[in-house]
C-alpha cells in the first residue's frame, strides 16, 4: 500500500552504514606487504628472467627465418619440374630445421630455469647481507626504546649509505646516552647537595615560629641566615648548570681572547685578593683559542677563585701562560695547606673541597674543579693538578689552538 513503507532492502542493508566494516575488515585481512629481502630477491630473479627471455626469443627468431638457398637444379626462373628426390631432400632438412629449434628451446629453457633459481637464491644472499645493518639497527633501535643506551652498531665495511647510516645510528645514541646521563648525574648531584641546606632552612624557620616569645630581631636573624643559604643554593645550582653543560658537549665555537679572559677573571677576585692581603703576578700572552667563551670565562675564573679561596693570608697567586706547539697552556700556582699527593685527583669529583674548609660561608659548592675538568674535555683539552711541596697546588689547563677539535664523547 501506499501509506506504508517498503521493508528495507537486505542488499541496501548491506551497503549501507553498517556495509561499511566488511570493507575496512577485509583491509585488515589483506597480506602483508613482503619485506625487502624478498622484494630485492624477486627483482634480481625478474630482471634475469626477463633478459633470458629476450635473449631465447632473438636466437629463435633469427635461427626460424634464415633464408636457406637450396639450389634445386637449373637456372633461375626455369619452369622445370623438380625431381621426386630433390622434393625429398628439401622435406628432409625442412624436418632437420624443426628438430634443431626444439633441441635449442628445450635447452635454452632449461638453462633459463637453472639461471632463475641460481639468480634468486644468490640474491637472497646479497640482499641478506646487505640488508643485515638494517636488522642490527632496529634491534639496536628497540633496545634503546626500552632504555639501554650503551649499545653501538661500529659498522665495519665499504663507506657506503648504509655504513654512513649506521655511524649517524651510533652518534644519535652516543649523543642520547650521554645527555641521559648528564640530566641523570645533575639530579643526583642536586638532591645531594640541596637536601642539607633545605633541612636546614626548614629547621630555623620552624624553630622561629615555635617561639612566640621571639623578637622582630630574632626573626631578622633568621631570615638573614635564609638568604644566606639560598644565597649559596642558587650558587651551587648554577654551578651544577655549568656542569650539565660542559658535560654535554654541546659547546659554541668562537675565537676567545685567553689573555683578556684572565684579566678579567682577575678583576672578578680583587675584593678577595686585597681583603687577604694576597699577591698576584701575571706572565700573560696574546693568544686565541676556539671555543666556547662563557665556559672558558667560568672555568678561568674558578681556578683564580680556587686559588685565591684556598690560600693563607699574604700568599701569593703566579698566573702564566704560554703558546703550545697545538694550543695554550695556563698555569695557576698559590700557596695554601699542604695537600697530600693521593688527595690531588679526588679534587675533581664534584663536592669535592680543599683541605682546611668545610661548608661555611665563603667556602665555596665544590664543583669548580669538576667544571673546570668537564670543559677542558669538551674543547679537547685537559686539566692537570700537582701538590707544592711547601703547599698549595699547581693547576695546568691545556687547551687546543684555532685548529683545534673537540674531544670525542662516545
Amino acid at each position: 500500500m501506499s501509506g506504508q513503507e517498503a521493508p528495507p532492502d537486505d542488499a541496501a542493508q548491506h551497503n549501507g552504514v553498517n556495509g561499511a566494516r566488511p570493507g575496512r575488515e577485509e583491509r585488515f585481512r589483506r597480506p602483508k606487504h613482503l619485506s625487502i629481502r624478498v622484494r630485492l630477491t624477486l627483482t634480481y630473479a625478474g630482471l634475469v628472467t626477463a633478459a633470458g627471455v629476450v635473449l631465447i626469443a632473438l636466437v629463435y627468431f633469427y635461427t626460424r627465418y634464415v633464408t636457406l638457398n637450396i639450389e634445386i637444379g637449373g637456372p633461375v626462373g626455369d619452369t622445370a619440374a623438380v625431381p621426386a628426390s630433390q622434393t625429398s631432400e628439401v622435406t628432409q632438412v625442412d624436418t632437420n630445421l624443426f628438430d634443431l629449434l626444439s633441441s635449442i628451446m628445450r635447452s635454452a629453457v632449461g638453462a633459463l630455469a637453472l639461471l632463475v633459481v641460481l639468480s634468486g637464491t644468490v640474491g637472497w644472499i646479497l640482499a641478506g647481507r646487505m640488508l643485515r645493518p638494517l636488522s642490527s639497527m632496529n634491534a639496536a633501535a628497540k633496545r634503546a626504546a626500552s632504555g639501554d643506551l650503551s649499545q653501538r652498531l661500529a659498522l665495519s665495511g665499504p663507506r657506503d649509505e648504509i655504513h654512513d647510516l649506521a655511524d649517524t645510528f651510533d652518534n644519535m645514541l652516543a649523543s642520547l646516552e650521554r645527555s641521559f646521563s648528564v640530566h641523570r648525574r645533575f639530579a643526583a648531584n642536586a638532591s645531594h647537595e640541596l637536601r642539607t641546606p633545605l633541612a636546614t632552612t626548614q629547621t630555623m624557620i620552624d624553630v622561629a615560629l615555635s617561639d612566640p616569645q621571639a623578637s622582630a630581631e630574632d626573626l631578622r636573624t633568621v631570615l638573614t641566615r635564609v638568604l644566606e643559604t639560598n644565597r649559596a643554593n642558587r650558587e651551587t645550582i648554577d654551578a651544577l648548570l655549568d656542569l650539565a653543560d660542559a658535560q654535554s658537549g654541546k659547546l659554541a665555537r668562537e675565537d676567545v681572547d685567553m689573555e683578556a679572559t684572565v684579566r678579567d677573571a682577575l678583576g672578578v677576585i680583587a675584593p678577595e685578593v686585597a681583603e687577604r692581603d694576597l699577591r698576584v703576578s701575571t706572565h700573560l700572552r696574546a693568544i686565541q683559542v676556539q671555543g666556547d667563551p662563557v665556559l672558558l670565562r667560568q672555568s678561568v675564573s674558578n681556578l683564580l677563585r680556587n686559588a685565591a679561596r684556598y690560600n693563607v693570608d699574604g700568599g701569593r697567586i703566579t698566573v702564566g701562560m704560554a703558546r703550545l706547539d697545538d694550543g695554550v697552556r695556563l698555569t695557576i700556582r698559590n700557596d695554601g695547606p699542604v695537600v697530600p699527593k693521593d688527595k690531588v685527583d679526588s679534587l675533581r669529583e664534584p663536592f669535592v673541597r680543599g683541605e682546611g674548609r668545610g661548608r661555611t660561608r665563603g667556602s665555596g659548592h665544590g664543583l669548580g674543579l669538576a667544571i673546570v675538568t668537564a670543559v677542558a674535555t669538551a674543547h679537547g683539552g685537559r686539566l692537570s693538578l700537582s701538590a707544592n711541596p711547601s703547599g698549595g697546588l699547581t693547576a695546568v689547563l691545556e687547551l687546543p689552538g684555532d685548529e683545534g677539535e673537540p674531544a670525542s664523547h662516545l
